[in-house]
This record gives structure tokens, C-alpha cells and sequence, in this order.
């Protein structure tokens, strides 16, 4: 084998290690994350399938706020990205990948739209993007890829100091609740809706929740993230500061909390004081 074939080989492969289940840190995405995956996840999706799915969810729920200027921290492919912007929205695309914004950048004109990319950590969000947004969103699961809890707090405080006074997030998660007390039964209705791609997780404790994403030409990729439980995601959104926090199942308001794939949190920073007493 040539030097180049062996260097595109090594290229293709995610760096877990000899013990990929110690691998519980906030910045290793960047190592999961990388072109040959990336190049594979519009197949996990299926944007046609995920448009019919989710309906106008996001962008009702955006629209019902008054929201125009929308940051989508989260952008990966560009799905969200894309969609928003062809409902109106003026939309700011970041991502801590930059394989994942080069390839919403494609998408993004396929669909007829110019994506304004920026690579940014959640982290030191306002280090680098400038503005306030009407709305923030951080959907596709991607909060899980927080490991530490410190990291987990200071993203959602970079989110809440980029919103305007009254803006929102919407944020979102698997229901890891179900996988980790239950076992893992998804429905794969709403979210990743490619045929023919399995997704399944290789490993859950409660530190650790390990997927498996095979795909038909036999190729496989991991990705390691933290478990969120629900009321955990919901307590640190109010300790930073959000005032009311309202949380959907598989985009339905009534639910049973072992019934949904997913949890979506749509959380407001309008500051509700006190009725005046009469």
C-alpha cells in the first residue's frame, strides 16, 4: 500500500483509543466528527423524511416569539440552517466542526441558500460571535457531546449572554432516561430517518452512552456522549438563568416520559418577576 493510500486510510478512522469507552471528553467530537463521517451523515437523516416529520415545530415555535435573528449552535450538515432560512429567518450557522460547517456550506447551496459559517466553541461562543439573536438552537442531540458539567454550564451561559432580553432556546436530547433505566427501543420516526442506516448504542452507563452508526457499504462510526436525564437538562437551564422552560416529547406537548426518542426544551429568558399583590 502506498504512503498516500495509508495516510487516506489512517485519515478515515476515528481515534478512540485501545479503551474506547474511557473516552469521556467534552473536546474528543473533534476526533469523531471527521470527513468520512461527516460525508455519511446526511444519510443518517434523510432531510426529506426529517422535514415531513418535525413539520413547522421550530419554526412555529420561533415565529410565536417574534423571533427573526436566529443563531443555530449546532448547525452540523446544515439541515436546521437551511430550513430556517427558507422560512425568513435571518440565520447565523456555527459549529465546533469545521468538516460538518464546509459540508452545510454544500447543503446549503444545493438548497439555494449561502450559509454565514462560523467555527465556534460553545464554550467562548461570545468570543466569537457578536451580536444579540433573537433565538438560539442547539438541536440534533448535540448538547450531549458536554462531558463535564462545568463545560455544560458555561455553554448555556454563553447562549443565554447572546440572547436578546427576551429571547429563547431551544435545545434538544435523546431520551436517555428510557435507554439508560429501560433499554434502548427507538422508533427512528423523527430524527434520524435514513433507511437503511442502523443506529444503535454499543454501551450506556451513567456516565457514558456510546452509539453505533452502521451503514451499508459496511462502514461504522461512534460516537460517545453524556446521558442526559431530563430533569437535569431542565434544572441547569433554570440555575443559569432561563424563566420558564417548557419540555416536548417527540414534538407533542402531552407525553409519557418513557414514550418519546426525544426531548425537545424550548426555554425563555424573559424575566418573569412576581404578580404584583392587589
Amino acid at each position: 500500500m502506498s504512503t498516500t493510500a495509508i495516510e487516506h486510510n489512517l485519515s478515515s478512522l476515528q481515534a478512540f483509543g485501545d479503551h474506547p469507552l474511557d473516552v469521556r471528553e467534552t473536546d474528543h467530537y473533534r476526533e469523531e466528527y471527521i470527513q468520512t463521517f461527516v460525508q455519511k451523515w446526511d444519510a443518517i437523516i434523510d432531510w426529506d423524511a426529517r422535514s415531513r416529520t418535525e413539520g413547522s415545530f421550530f419554526v412555529d415555535h420561533l415565529k410565536q416569539r417574534g423571533a427573526h435573528k436566529v443563531l443555530d449552535v449546532a448547525t452540523g450538515t446544515g439541515f436546521h440552517s437551511v430550513r430556517l432560512m427558507n422560512a425568513g429567518f435571518d440565520v447565523v450557522s456555527a459549529d465546533g466542526s469545521a468538516q460538518m460547517l464546509f459540508k452545510a456550506f454544500e447543503n446549503g447551496k444545493r438548497y439555494g441558500q449561502v450559509l454565514r459559517t462560523v467555527q465556534a466553541d460553545w464554550r467562548w461562543l461570545n468570543r466569537d460571535i457578536h451580536g444579540k439573536f433573537d433565538a438560539v438552537v442547539c438541536l440534533g442531540n448535540s448538547f450531549t457531546h458536554l462531558f463535564n458539567e462545568n463545560d455544560r454550564r458555561k455553554a448555556l451561559a454563553e447562549f443565554y449572554a447572546v440572547l436578546r432580553h427576551d429571547g429563547v432556546l431551544i435545545l434538544d436530547q435523546r431520551n436517555y432516561d428510557a435507554i439508560v433505566d429501560r433499554g434502548y427501543s427507538s422508533k427512528h420516526i423523527y430524527y434520524y430517518c435514513g433507511e437503511n442506516v442502523s443506529v444503535q448504542p454499543t454501551h450506556v452507563d451513567e456516565g457514558l452512552a456510546r452509539f453505533e452508526y452502521g451503514f451499508p457499504d459496511g462502514a461504522k462510526f461512534h460516537l460517545n456522549m453524556f446521558p442526559l436525564r431530563k430533569t437535569y437538562t431542565q434544572r441547569l437551564l433554570r440555575e443559569v438563568g432561563f424563566q420558564r422552560v417548557d419540555t416536548y416529547g417527540d414534538f407533542q406537548e402531552t407525553y409519557r416520559d418513557h414514550e418519546p426518542d426525544f426531548f425537545i426544551h424550548v426555554a425563555e429568558k424573559r424575566y418573569r418577576g412576581e404578580e404584583p399583590s392587589t
